[in-house]
């Protein structure tokens, strides 16, 4: 498409002092959870008779979540007259994309997004939402003169900041990611630089990286290293590896895992190295893991640490945080990915995501079943989670159990 020349998008302030007192209230209302917030005073362990439930230490709503939701309503109490859009989701919650709905805010799929924000005018709202946008976007959307409400995460945008100066640096960047995941995608537009002759190259796997370390050190089938990343949009138009592996820096999409992306950055500058004859100075890395996700990472470890029967993680499906903490709960004990409380259908059945199978399922749990025997259980929550549906696990789990609500609150203190 081609685009006129424009001035910044038009990016418009929301948070006056009154309309985010009324915002927080209608947030809070929606997503905040006393009971939450008793278990966690109480040390973050709640038993009554046989069931013991722990919470991690970390779980839930980071900063940057509840400042994008917070943008997102309040733009549209803002601009209650007027037509309000999103690109894709603002999180990756179902409960908090629904919310947004029902206020009347307009989600446009990613794959619809170019067409439709291209019909829009300058009387339109546009919510970015906190993964960030693609460049190529934000420019169609300045050149149709919208509102735009940023709600990019800052730690998003300190990523871009690295790869931008990988590019003027003569650097590519090679991205730890899922090259679809919105993020990646807004991080891969900023990696082309100011002037667009940047090139980038998004590795998701250890296999990837073993692959992409192969070629830095001997080279290769250049066709074959082509075909490999092109096929998923995961390297720059135009990519040689040849000699776009020449000089690189390492970024990541803020949610990974941390250890993988450690060890990712570990093998790519041993190949550098080894291909340099130890030399640095053609490697460049930052950490940019964001702190929430890793926080939330090491609470999962330390509960990790206690006896667990079971671990029950709540959020929704695409949320690439929430999935680290199920890959890290698989390796230690049963872990059952679940959207939300009406997941846990019976004493018997835990309809759950399988990460393997990319689907839902139904397991059988004996140990949720078996009310005689004791059981503890653990829960956490990616940094998509609103508290509120930590909640309703809770109870679900003590009424699944035989204890009834008020009995839960009672010994909450509540």
């Amino acid at each position: 498409m081609s685009l006129s020349p424009s001035a910044a998008p038009r990016k418009v302030n929301v948070r006056t002092p009154e309309v985010m007192e009324r915002v927080q209230a209608e947030v809070e209302k929606h997503y905040r959870s006393a009971l939450v917030e008793a278990v966690r005073k109480q040390g973050s362990v709640l038993q009554i008779g046989s069931t013991t439930v722990r919470l991690a230490r970390e779980f839930g709503f980071c900063y940057g979540v509840e400042r994008a939701i917070d943008l997102a309503y309040a733009a549209r109490r803002v601009f209650a007259d007027k037509r309000v859009f999103l690109l894709g989701e603002i999180i990756h919650n179902p409960e908090v994309n629904r919310q947004l709905t029902e206020m009347g805010i307009i989600s446009i799929p990613i794959e619809d997004q170019e067409m439709a924000v291209a019909k829009l005018s300058s009387e339109d709202v546009v919510i970015v939402p906190a993964f960030g946008a693609e460049t190529n976007l934000m420019k169609i959307i300045s050149s149709r003169g919208c509102m735009v409400v940023d709600t990019t995460c800052g730690d998003v945008m300190s990523v871009w900041k690295r790869v931008r100066g990988y590019a003027k640096g003569g650097f590519t960047s090679i991205i730890h990611g899922k090259a679809s995941h919105e993020e990646t995608r807004a991080t891969s537009s900023r990696a082309l630089g100011d002037d667009g002759n940047g090139h980038y190259l998004v590795i998701l796997t250890l296999a990837d990286v073993d692959f992409v370390c192969d070629y830095i050190r001997q080279g290769g089938d250049r066709e074959a290293f082509l075909k490999r990343f092109s096929a998923a949009s995961a390297c720059s138009q135009g990519f040689d590896p040849d000699l776009h592996l020449r000089r690189v820096g390492v970024a990541n999409q803020t949610t990974m895992l941390k250890s993988e992306t450690e060890e990712i950055q570990r093998r790519l500058k041993q190949a550098i190295a080894d291909r340099d004859e130890g030399s640095q100075d053609n490697f460049q890395v930052f950490d940019t893991i964001c702190g929430a996700t890793q926080d939330r990472q090491d609470g999962l470890f330390d509960l990790l640490q206690k006896p667990l029967d079971l671990l029950l993680v709540v959020g929704g499906y695409n949320s690439s945080n929430t999935t680290h903490l199920v890959e890290i709960g698989e390796q230690n004990l049963p872990t059952f990915f679940i959207r939300t409380s009406d997941c846990l259908t019976s004493l018997e059945q835990i309809l759950h995501f399988d990460l393997h199978l990319k689907c839902e399922k139904t397991s059988y749990s004996g140990k949720l079943a078996d009310t005689t025997s004791a059981v503890t259980i653990g829960i956490t929550a990616g940094a998509s989670c609103p508290n509120n549906l930590i909640e309703d696990t809770l109870l679900r789990i003590f009424q699944l159990r035989g204890v009834s609500q008020q009995e839960v609150w009672k010994a909450a203190g509540i």
